[in-house]
């Protein structure tokens, strides 16, 4: 049976996050203080001897990956991977629009229409079925699309690593509070997951999740 330990890390800040954007699936580049959340995670990680790095195919967590891994005196012989399977969930048809005019047309279903009132009241889970109901266009992904996707992503980690591997994994703020949501209910306490924070997480065959800790920026 294998077991390897995987450092979740959230990109750093982008433009879209900067200007309150929805960002899923849609990329742009990271701010200049973007790249210091990306620099500050490579230091605090740049203790562990990582077997392989993993991202994302957005170009916000490659970049990120790299500027993690240029802080690693290791870097040199680690491989990286990009897996389209580690992205941020697909907003469909409201990508690159605000992020609270968004809210307000999906909680148009609920009579919530903020973020925090339909998290609260729904949960990450369901308030992904909500967009998917509230795209015109049926391109979003709905919570079992999100979650059959990001279940193969487990799986490609767990392939292309050894057992006792040390991992590094740069995603995406609601891909990793998904998962804890999931996992580990109780350390979700509706704080959003930071750009660099660092989450810890132990992954065993065939697909067992253990939450060492979230959303760390210490």
């Amino acid at each position: 049976m294998k077991t390897i330990t995987a450092y979740f890390v959230r990109h750093g800040q982008t433009m879209l996050n900067r200007y309150n954007k929805v960002q899923g699936w849609i990329d742009s580049p990271l701010t200049d203080k973007g790249i210091a959340d990306a620099i500050s995670a490579g230091k605090r990680l740049a203790d562990i001897d990582f077997s392989a790095a993993f991202s994302s195919d957005s170009g916000r967590a490659i970049e990120t990956n790299r500027l993690i891994l240029k802080q690693n005196p290791h870097n040199m012989h680690i491989i990286s991977y990009q897996f389209p399977e580690l992205r941020e969930q697909c907003h469909g048809y409201f990508e690159g629009n605000d992020l609270s005019q968004m809210w307000q047309f999906v909680g148009e279903q609920v009579q919530t229409t903020s973020e925090a009132g339909i998290m609260g009241k729904f949960g990450l889970e369901k308030a992904r079925d909500l967009i998917y109901q509230a795209d015109l266009y049926h391109d979003a992904e709905n919570n079992a699309m999100f979650w059959k996707r990001l279940d193969r992503g487990f799986q490609k980690l767990l392939q292309n690593s050894s057992n006792g591997d040390n991992i590094l994994v740069v995603s995406h703020g609601n891909t990793i509070r998904s998962i804890i949501s999931r996992y580990a209910p109780e350390l979700d306490l509706g704080i959003p997951t930071q750009n660099g924070s660092v989450t810890k997480i132990t992954l065993t065959e065939p697909q067992k999740l253990q939450i060492q800790y979230f959303n760390k920026l210490d």
